[in-house]
């Protein structure tokens, strides 16, 4: 019997039609990836390309710019108290210099623990701290000496470096000779003082503000309390015999982080991570007086 086939050559031609309509939006997907990660960027058709900035270039990705430093712009002069050779240089520390209303040696050898760890190198370890901490937050800083020069500089010289750097903050790293039992920081703040070359009149007021904060920091990062010899408990302590004020023309406070004499007071300024504390502390008055 004779079968009649042309009824199944239509239905033949419409599967291989489907087939064909299918396979062309996969070649077209297939086309454009090659195009994006490895053909040139004019082979891409228009509603595939990315949209272009103003000047007719693709627009970048948004970049959220870093926060600005919270000191940047600002100066501050550390005064690491003392110099290692002033040891090997008493003749020409004992000269002497005029701190404004009257004359003083040019600077001393400073006190020491029992042990032997002298107020010098304790001043230069914490300054080396607070000269990081403030340069992370973007401040300009500036040493008086860092052990680079044989003896000094005398203290009249030292106000001069904060008063050329026309610093917005002078900060003096100490540590007290008292005696056994006396135990406890305190800022030194600069009195009113006119007379001679020394006129304080324009920093009391920003020095006593920039101790108070200085105090207040220092307390909070190290958890030791004020002297219980001097200040009134205040941690606060003003005079008008020291030169390093007296001729300073910008804020400026000395730092006694505690006392070298005394056994207790001494375990914490030979101990590493407490010094830390010490330069974290007088790093946040700084920051917060500045910052206010």
């Amino acid at each position: 019997m004779h079968h009649d086939d042309s009824s199944q050559v239509p239905r033949r031609r419409s599967k291989l039609a489907l087939a064909g309509a299918a396979l062309v939006p996969a070649a077209l997907a297939g086309w454009l990836v090659w195009a994006v990660t490895s053909g040139p960027a004019r082979s891409l058709p228009p509603e595939a390309r990315p949209a272009p900035g103003p000047s007719g270039a693709p627009l970048a990705s948004p970049v959220t710019p870093a926060p600005p430093a919270p000191l940047a712009g600002k100066t501050v002069v550390i005064d690491p108290g003392h110099n290692p050779g002033n040891f090997e240089h008493p003749h020409e520390i004992n000269q002497s210099v005029n701190i404004g209303t009257n004359r003083k040696e040019c600077d001393t050898t400073g006190t020491s623990t029992n042990s032997g760890y002298t107020e010098a190198a304790f001043t230069l370890d914490v300054s080396h701290r607070l000269r990081t901490l403030l340069r992370q937050q973007g401040a300009t800083v500036v040493l008086t000496q860092d052990a680079d020069r044989p003896y000094g500089p005398c203290i009249d010289e030292r106000a001069r470096i904060g008063n050329a750097a026309k610093a917005d903050a002078v900060v003096s790293v100490h540590a007290d000779g008292s005696g056994t039992g006396n135990r406890g920081f305190h800022v030194i703040l600069p009195a009113l003082v006119k007379g001679g070359t020394a006129d304080t009149t324009s920093i009391v007021g920003p020095s006593r503000a920039l101790g108070e904060r200085v105090a207040r920091e220092f307390a909070l990062a190290t958890g030791t309390a004020p002297a219980n010899y001097i200040g009134g408990g205040t941690g606060l302590d003003v005079r008008k015999d020291l030169g390093g004020l007296n001729l300073s023309t910008v804020p400026k406070v000395f730092v006694e982080c505690g006392n070298m004499r005394d056994p207790k007071d001494a375990a914490l300024l030979t101990d590493t991570a407490w010094r830390q504390k010490a330069a974290r502390g007088i790093a946040a008055g700084v920051s917060t007086y500045l910052r206010d």
